[in-house]
């Protein structure tokens, strides 16, 4: 599994993260695109809840994610 980092901008100042795990780009793409129009529930890394709904959302953007050890 491949760890994808999903930025969800509302404005140029407004975004929200998540991150998934996935095998594939292509298969977090389409989860992205089977959200859309729906209500998404997830915590951040800070354990904090959200809730928003995909159709607020101006710009989605997928990236893989390379965690780096925090010493």
């Amino acid at each position: 599994m491949r760890e994808f980092k999903i930025t969800y901008f509302f404005d140029e100042n407004h975004y929200i993260r998540r991150f998934i795990f996935a095998d594939s780009p292509e298969d977090a793409e389409a989860l992205v695109r089977h959200e859309r129009d729906q209500y998404v529930t997830f915590h951040d890394s800070r354990g904090i809840y959200h809730e928003l709904h995909t159709r607020d959302v101006r710009v989605i953007q997928i990236s893989e994610y390379f965690r780096k050890n925090k010493k």
